[in-house]
C-alpha cells in the first residue's frame, strides 16, 4: 500500500492559488507587451498563441484577448504592423489546441451535427468563393477563418467540463467589467473621443465597437438579475454603468440590441426552451430585483427632464447630424449601404457577389503579406447582416445560413435565460454592424459568446451523462 504524505490545508490552498493565478499573470504580461511599443505589439500576439496551446479554456481566453488587442484605442497603443499576421497565429494556435485537447463526451454525440453543419457551411462558402467571388483568395481566406473559428469554439465550449466552462465564462464577464472600468477615466480626456470627437470609445478604437461591447455586458448583467433566484446587488451597478457607457458612445444599435435582447428573451425564451417564464427567469419573483426596479423608477422620475433630454439626444442626434426619430437615424447611418446591397441582390439574386466582398469590389483596400502575397486584411463596411448574406451568398446561401441561426437560438434558449439573452443581443447587434461572419475584430467576441450560449445547456447534459456512465462502470468502494 502506498501512503501519500499529508499536506497541511494551508499549503494546499497556497499551491492552488499559485496554480490559479499564473494564467492571469501571463495575460497581463501579454497586454503589457501590446502597450509597451509598436515593436513589441506583434510579440504579444505570438505570446497569446503559445498560451492558447495550453488548453481549451486558455484557447478561448487567448482569442478573447486578441480581440481586445486588435481593437485597442490607437491613442493608447500604436499598431506594430503585424496585427493581421498575429491574429491568424492566435486563431491557428487555438484551433490546434482544441483539436489536441478536446474530448467528445458520450452524451455529447448529438453535438456533432451542429459542428458538422458549421463546417458544411464553411465548405459551401469556399466552393461558392471559387465559382463566384471576383477576389477568390480573399473570400476563401475569410471562409476558412470563420468556419475554423466557429467550429473550434463550439467544440471547445461543448467538451469542457462544467466547472471549467463556468470559470472561462466568468473570466469573460469580468474582462468586460474591467474594460468598462478602464474606459471611464478616459471620459475626461480627448483620447476617449479620438474617432469623431463626440461618441465615447473608451479604450477601444471605435465608439460603435465600444458601444457593442457594453451592450453585451449590459444584457449579460441584466439577464443575470432575472436569471438568478438571488442575484447579487453589484449586478445592478454593472448593468447601470454599462447602460451609461452605451449612451456615452452614441451607439444606437447597441442600445436597441441590449433592450430588445433582454426583452425579447423574456417573451420568446419560454417558448423556445419549453419552460415557464418563472423557471427560466426566477429573478422575476426576487425581492431584490423588484426593490432595485422601484429604486431606479423613483430615481428616473426625479431626474426625468435630464433623462428625457439625454434619451432624445441619443436617439435623434449623433453629434454630427439631426434626425427625427430612431428609424430616421437608422436610415441616415445605414441607408446608403443598404441601397447598394439591395442593388446587388437585385442583379445577383441566386448566386450573390462573393463572400466578404464589398458592395463595390473595386473600392476594397486589400492588405497582403509581403512574403507570400496572401491577403491579411480586406475590410468591407456593411451594416445589416441578413442583407449581407443575401448580397454575398445569394438566396441559396441564405437558405443554408437561416437554419443555422435557428439552431443557435434554440440551443441557447434551452440553456438558461442569461445565455439566451446574450445570444440574442449578439445577433441583434448585426442589424447595425455586420460582425457575425467577421472574426477579425469585435466579431471574435460575438462568436465566442455565441459558442458559449449554444453549448451552455448541452454541455451540462454531457456532464451529467458522463457522471452517470462513471457510476455504472466504476466499482463502488465503501
Amino acid at each position: 500500500m502506498t501512503y501519500r504524505p499529508i499536506i497541511p490545508r494551508s499549503k494546499r490552498r497556497t499551491r492552488a492559488s499559485a496554480a490559479g493565478i499564473w494564467p492571469y499573470l501571463v495575460l497581463a504580461f501579454v497586454v503589457a507587451l501590446r502597450l509597451a511599443s509598436a515593436s513589441t505589439a506583434t510579440l504579444a500576439y505570438f505570446g497569446l498563441g503559445a498560451f492558447a496551446l495550453l488548453g481549451q479554456g486558455h484557447a478561448i481566453r487567448a482569442l478573447a484577448l486578441s480581440c481586445l488587442l486588435t481593437m485597442i484605442n490607437p491613442g493608447i497603443a500604436q499598431d506594430g504592423g503585424g496585427t493581421s499576421i498575429g491574429r491568424y497565429a492566435v486563431l491557428l494556435a487555438a484551433a490546434v489546441s482544441v483539436f489536441f485537447h478536446g474530448t467528445v463526451l458520450p452524451g455529447d454525440m448529438r453535438l456533432r451535427p451542429f459542428i458538422l453543419y458549421t463546417l458544411l457551411i464553411g465548405l459551401f462558402i469556399i466552393g461558392h468563393s471559387i465559382l463566384v467571388s471576383p477576389i477568390a483568395d480573399v473570400s476563401i481566406l475569410k471562409a476558412i477563418s470563420w468556419s475554423l473559428t466557429m467550429a473550434a469554439l463550439i467544440s471547445a465550449w461543448c467538451s469542457m467540463p462544467k466547472r471549467e466552462r463556468d470559470n472561462v465564462s466568468r473570466d469573460l464577464f469580468w474582462g468586460l467589467v474591467i474594460l468598462l472600468a478602464a474606459s471611464f477615466p478616459l471620459a475626461a480626456m480627448p483620447t476617449g473621443y479620438l474617432t469623431n470627437g463626440s461618441g465615447f470609445q473608451g479604450v477601444l478604437n471605435q465608439p460603435q465597437v465600444f458601444g457593442s461591447a457594453m451592450a453585451i455586458l449590459c444584457a449579460w448583467s441584466t439577464a443575470r438579475l432575472f436569471g438568478e433566484a438571488h442575484p447579487p446587488w453589484w449586478l445592478l451597478g454593472v448593468a447601470g454603468a454599462s447602460l451609461a457607457a452605451i449612451l456615452m458612445s452614441e451607439a444606437r444599435t447597441a442600445g436597441v440590441a441590449a433592450i430588445l435582447g433582454v426583452g425579447g428573451s423574456l417573451l420568446a425564451g419560454p417558448g423556445l426552451a419549453g419552460r415557464s417564464i418563472i423557471r427560466m427567469a426566477p429573478g422575476l419573483i426576487s425581492k431584490r430585483v423588484w426593490i432595485a426596479f422601484f429604486i431606479l423608477l423613483a430615481g428616473g422620475l426625479m431626474m426625468a427632464p435630464m433623462v428625457a433630454d439625454r434619451a432624445q439626444t441619443f436617439i435623434t442626434k449623433s453629434g454630427r447630424a439631426e434626425v427625427n426619430g430612431l428609424l430616421a437615424a437608422y436610415e441616415l447611418s445605414r441607408g446608403g449601404l443598404m441601397d447598394r446591397m439591395l442593388d446587388n441582390i437585385e442583379k445577383h439574386p441566386l448566386e450573390g457577389i462573393g463572400f466578404g466582398i464589398a458592395s463595390s469590389p473595386r473600392s476594397m483596400a486589400i492588405e497582403r503579406d509581403a512574403l507570400f502575397g496572401l491577403p491579411t486584411g480586406a475590410a468591407a463596411e456593411k451594416g445589416v447582416t441578413p442583407l449581407v448574406v443575401l448580397e454575398e451568398l445569394g438566396f441559396i446561401g441564405a437558405m443554408l445560413i437561416a437554419p443555422w441561426i435557428w439552431l443557435l437560438l434554440r440551443g441557447s434558449a434551452r440553456g438558461d435565460f442569461t445565455s439566451f439573452a446574450v445570444c440574442l443581443t449578439a445577433l441583434l447587434l448585426n442589424l447595425g454592424e455586420a460582425t457575425l461572419f467577421s472574426p477579425g475584430g469585435f466579431g471574435m467576441l460575438s462568436l465566442i459568446l455565441l459558442g458559449w450560449a449554444y453549448a451552455n445547456r448541452r454541455s451540462r447534459v454531457g456532464d451529467q451523462d458522463l457522471a452517470d456512465t462513471r457510476r455504472r462502470t466504476l466499482p463502488a468502494y465503501k
